[in-house]
């Protein structure tokens, strides 16, 4: 179970809104306590998608597998828009499989890596086609929703835009369906 704490939040910069929404929710900042550990299915149910998803980069416990876990199924779910506009190009469909696998600690870091700048070619390849956005998405969610171990700080953020474009192209309530599944 994740979890944060409005210090934590605070402390990563969190916008005004979203943290003065979900202290509303939760009966007041001061009242519940700055350090005390708020679920993520709690801001799930009171501030929504995007900002729990934004609060995966804020939580106490270590985020990172469960991120990229999250950004490869939403990645899968635009796959299928990708492969229908281009049936012969198996990159991105290979990097998701790559994913997987280092997730299971059976890939290296060199091989996803590989997988990944392919998959970003693909999308490059897209450029200017109707697909272009799903194939951006799928691929660079993929791409990099494994980058690199925990230890890496800058992975991190190219997990969390990996993340953030996977969320953004697949449907909403799908997406949520995934978190809840996952949180």
């Amino acid at each position: 179970m994740l979890t944060t704490t409005f210090r934590k939040l605070k402390e990563h910069i969190a916008c005004d809104e979203g943290y003065k929404k979900l202290g509303k929710n939760l009966g007041g900042i001061r009242k519940y306590g700055k350090d005390t550990p708020i679920k993520l299915l709690q801001i799930l149910d009171s501030n929504g998608l995007d900002d729990t998803i934004w609060c995966l980069r804020a939580t106490t416990e270590n985020s990172d597998y469960l991120s990229r876990k999250f950004a490869v199924m939403c990645a899968e779910r635009v796959l299928p828009i990708f492969e229908k506009a281009y049936p012969e190009d198996k990159r991105p469909r290979e990097c998701i499989e790559t994913v997987w696998l280092f997730l299971e600690d059976k890939a290296t870091r060199q091989e996803m890596e590989a997988a990944g700048y392919a998959a970003r070619s693909a999308a490059w390849a897209a450029t200017g086609d109707a697909a272009w956005d799903t194939a951006w998405s799928a691929a660079w969610s993929a791409a990099w929703s494994a980058a690199g171990d925990a230890a890496w700080s800058a992975a991190w953020d190219a997990a969390w835009d990996a993340a953030w474009s996977a969320a953004r192209s697949a449907e909403q309530k799908e997406q949520e369906k995934i978190l809840r599944k996952l949180l």
